[in-house]
């Protein structure tokens, strides 16, 4: 039986987790790929970062993105949120702000999920090489929608 979740179920995935899909455009074509991301509930949105390349050139053109999260038990027992929104890219202080904020937010995460203790992003994000400055993006939410599985047996 598929359900539709509550608020309160799709934000509690969206803050105990951060890795999800990332869903863009490029060409007319869809893409997805993994992006590990920090839930900011104060202000409603997702925080990202990416190295320069494809995903940063799609989103700066076609700005309507999504990221899909889910919570996996077993093939009938599952969670799962889409976010829609769209993408913003910060810059100077503000980014640096925020790439703070996702690095504190996503330790707290794993130290509450996992039990460990991780001490760089690279513990638990992409690295970023050649000291290239990321880019710092937030997802503005627009809509949130969820779904589970609950198969129960008697």
């Amino acid at each position: 039986m598929f359900i539709n979740l509550e608020d309160k179920e799709i934000k509690f995935i969206l803050e105990n987790n951060y890795i999800g899909y990332l869903g863009y455009i490029y060409k007319d074509r869809p893409y997805i790929v993994p992006i590990t991301y920090y839930f900011n509930k104060e202000n409603n949105t997702i925080i990202c970062y990416s190295g320069e390349g494809h995903k940063v050139d799609a989103m700066r053109k076609n700005n309507a993105i999504s990221l899909q999260v889910t919570s996996i038990n077993s093939v009938t027992t599952w969670k799962s949120v889409l976010v829609h929104g769209t993408f913003e890219e910060l810059f100077g202080s503000i980014a640096k702000a925020y790439l703070h904020k996702f690095s504190l937010g996503i330790k707290d995460v794993i130290m509450e999920q996992e039990h460990k203790i991780v001490n760089f992003i690279s513990d638990f994000s992409n690295k970023i090489y050649n000291d290239d400055i990321p880019t710092v993006f937030i997802i503005k939410i627009e809509e949130l929608t969820g779904k589970k599985r609950n198969t129960f047996s008697a």
